[in-house]
């Protein structure tokens, strides 16, 4: 409408651990079978059966059904997010810089979700908070002819099998003449050195903890710091294993827990139990606990990244809208970790590292650890014949099975979709792009890593702004869930759907059947009477009228009704003038107007002024003030005073009202205006 050439590339994320989750569950409630039962291709192949048809049905009717004006419109193309040799690159990229780090290398502690068998995330998992037990013991001291007790206090008996030692506070009296002696661990006999350090908070229980490196962040910092061994029992199935001794091997580590407690009485070194308040990691997506483990994966250093990213908001050059996000990301950005990007999937993009060997038998690689880092096999095959100097023919490569992280790839997206690596003449016109609008709730997710990773492999900023909107919540403020039965469809605000058909959608779902029945129970309080038709323009405004700077947005279906009757009331405007001046009537430009009446120049004053306060507050990316604006105009000066007051309608004045507000107003109610527009 401005004359600006815009080019629109819409894609879809590949959604990892929830799209392998949901057809994971179609394939057992249809066809009882379990992901194990199919080879890997074969269960990509069910992917891409049931997700293909199903986005592509889904994004044409929203694209074409909430309207588009755009100057080109080109549809990425890459489901995943970006292409497998998009990711092969910049993988090889990070790798060539050293920034990666991983198998072979630092071990690190890592969250564990058994509901979906793979490694978490910090951004993955969410905080319960409940009462747990508080288990004291007595350690004994059995070394230079003493023999003294320390109770030590736990809220994890099952990993005391992976103790090294225990730590004290340096300056804590009550344990200094500990210093430097050992203690024999209870179910091993193993000698375990008291260690000082000044991170343990002597108020808290008993005053000594044990140090457990292979389940615990702070115990592992500590481990590494006093040179202590680094030892984990807990395997990758949530079972007890070997390392935690052979009478608990195999025991699900929540079963163990009792059979500790029961061995420590039997010993005579229970010392009681105490309620202890609790903050539990729970994974975001199937609400079990998380467990950390200590692992050998792939990680992404981000800490220089992350101070260009800073660097990046702090300076100006990157912005966010609202400012009070500031905070959080300098926050986020001095404290980031290293990135973990291996997960334990099938769906998503195969992690490029290839383990190599060399045959025939006996002429090993010069590294036996050695890895390599490509775009395809016969790169890599390259890469590990130059490096092992032998010939391609003897060189044996095993990639790795895991999958990317969903949000590693999603950071390509903006570089990416543009056809990057390659110099693409779209890289070159539309890189980097303006604003990217998003929800507030993926600064981190995906916000920052775009940001990071697209410094880094382009040099440039993906974006200036950062327009972050608040979340769209139900009537009663709850987050929308299917399994709650709140969640609102746009098709269905769009077109309309009677109570019968949202019921009949909802069991079209995976839902289990107690999830089914409560999300039936939902759409039947908050939709008795069905959806009525709103159109695309109504759900439009009522999303737009909300202040997406401040709360959550509360989306009640009564509000889009009503701005249904707006979009009627200004339909039923533009037409009344446009037959009032005939068919025949070619109006002049706007800017050749001289209104002579004066309700013609006070109408047209108020239109000005409606028009610079659109301007300004879409500029300031308060598409609120800007819709309140352009509304207020319509119904209380246009529709209100100059129809409603019986003054004629001036020719002279016409090409304001169907050529001037339309270009402002055309992108918050597209459908009304953009069929009346000339």
């Amino acid at each position: 409408m401005q004359g600006w050439a815009v080019l629109w590339v819409p894609g879809t994320d590949h959604a990892g651990i929830a799209t392998q989750v949901v057809v994971e569950r179609w394939l057992w409630q249809q066809r009882g079978l379990r992901r194990q039962d199919l080879s890997r291709s074969e269960f990509l192949d069910e992917v891409w059966l049931g997700t293909r048809g199903r986005r592509e049905r889904e994004e044409d009717v929203g694209w074409k059904g909430h309207g588009r004006g755009l100057g080109t419109f080109k549809r990425c193309g890459k489901v995943l997010g970006a292409r497998v040799g998009d990711v092969g690159r910049a993988v090889g990229r990070d790798w060539g810089h050293g920034m990666w780090e991983g198998v072979g290398g630092i071990r690190k502690i890592l969250g564990r979700s058994w509901g979906h068998e793979t490694w978490v995330g910090d951004t993955g998992r969410t905080l319960g908070r409940g009462w747990g037990h508080e288990t004291w013991v007595g350690a004994t001291s059995k070394t230079l002819g003493g023999s003294l007790e320390l109770p030590v206090a736990t809220t994890r008996p099952e990993t005391m099998l992976g103790d090294v030692a225990v730590a004290v506070h340096p300056m804590d009296p009550r344990y200094q003449h500990l210093h430097g002696r050992h203690l024999r661990h209870p179910f091993t006999g193993q000698l375990l050195p008291v260690v000082t350090d000044p991170t343990v908070e002597p108020t808290r229980g008993t005053g000594a903890v044990k140090v457990t490196p292979g389940h615990s962040h702070p115990d592992l910092a500590l481990a590494r710091a006093h040179g202590l061994p680094l030892l984990s029992v807990i395997g990758d199935d949530g079972t007890m294993c070997p390392p935690g001794g052979g009478w608990l091997q195999g025991v699900h580590r929540f079963v163990a827990r009792d059979k500790v407690v029961t061995a420590l009485s039997q010993r005579g070194l229970y010392r009681g139990t105490q309620d202890h308040a609790m903050t539990l990691p729970m994974c975001s997506r199937s609400g079990d606990v998380i467990e950390y483990l200590l692992k050998d994966q792939w990680f992404l250093q981000c800490q220089e990244m992350a101070q260009c990213a800073r660097e990046a908001v702090v300076s100006g050059r990157l912005q966010l809208v609202p400012r009070f996000h500031e905070k959080n990301w300098k926050t986020w950005m001095d404290n980031v970790g290293d990135w973990c990007l291996s997960r334990q999937l099938w769906w998503g993009h195969r992690v490029p590292a290839y383990k190599v060997g060399v045959s025939p038998p006996g002429s090993d690689p010069p590294d036996r650890g050695l890895w390599v880092v490509a775009r395809s096999e016969d790169e890599a095959r390259d890469e590990a014949a130059r490096l092992c100097h032998a010939p391609p023919r003897d060189i044996e490569l095993q990639q790795d099975p895991d999958v990317l992280d969903t949000w590693f790839s999603s950071a390509l997206f903006p570089f990416a979709a543009l056809g990057w690596p390659e110099e693409t003449p779209d890289l070159r016109r539309f890189y980097p792009t303006t604003l990217l609008e998003t929800g507030s709730d993926l600064l981190f997710f995906w916000v920052a890593r775009m940001v990071m990773l697209g410094q880094e492999l382009t040099g440039h900023l993906p974006f200036s702004q950062v327009l972050l909107h608040s979340l769209v919540r139900d009537a009663a403020g709850r987050k929308m869930s299917k399994s709650l039965g709140n969640v609102i469809d746009p098709r269905d605000v769009i077109g309309g759907a009677s109570l019968q058909e949202l019921q009949e959608k909802l069991r079209r779902t995976v839902l289990d059947p107690h999830e089914l029945a409560v999300a039936s129970e939902g759409q039947k309080r908050q939709f008795p009477h069905g959806i009525p038709e709103c159109g695309t323009d109504a759900l439009r405004l009522a999303l737009c009228s909300h202040n997406v700077h401040g709360d959550d947005i509360r989306l009640d279906v009564a509000a889009v009704l009503n701005q249904r009757h707006f979009c009627n009331k200004v339909w039923n405007a533009v037409k009344f003038v446009l037959a009032s001046v005939g068919p025949h009537f070619i109006p002049r430009p706007p800017e050749e107007t001289v209104p002579r009446a004066p309700m013609d120049r006070w109408v047209l004053s108020r239109l000005a002024r409606a028009v610079g306060e659109f301007g300004r507050r879409m500029e300031a990316l308060e598409v609120h003030g800007a819709t309140a604006a352009a509304q207020h105009f319509w119904l209380r000066s246009f529709c209100d005073v100059y129809l409603v007051g019986g003054a004629s309608v001036c020719p002279s004045v016409c090409p304001a009202f169907v050529s001037v507000l339309p270009r402002c107003c055309v992108s918050i109610h597209f459908h009304s205006l953009a069929s009346r527009w000339c």
